[in-house]
């Protein structure tokens, strides 16, 4: 995936715990969970709302675009290959 979230080194700048942090945004500490491991295929725009009024950040500090390697495109795990194949859409 080529985005990458860092929301594990926001909450580390600011001392605080998953578990603060989900309570605080209003969301499980699982979704916390997904969003850090870069499971999440989606986030609304008023979760991301909520994760930057807590943090005090911007979007960009939290969410990050990375180019693929080549060698992730040409192994079928592209985001077009995927796309092609419907794999990994969601509802």
């Amino acid at each position: 995936m080529a985005i990458v979230v860092d929301l594990d080194v926001q909450l580390a700048k600011r001392n605080m715990s998953v578990g603060e942090f989900a309570a605080a945004v209003g969301i499980t500490p699982a979704n916390v969970a997904v969003l850090k491991n870069g499971r999440a295929k989606a986030v609304r725009f008023t979760t991301l709302d909520a994760i930057c009024r807590t943090l005090g950040c911007q979007p960009g500090d939290v969410l990050r675009w990375v180019p693929d390697d080549e060698d992730d495109e040409n192994d079928g795990n592209s985001a077009v290959s995927r796309e092609k194949s419907g794999a990994g859409l969601v509802g």
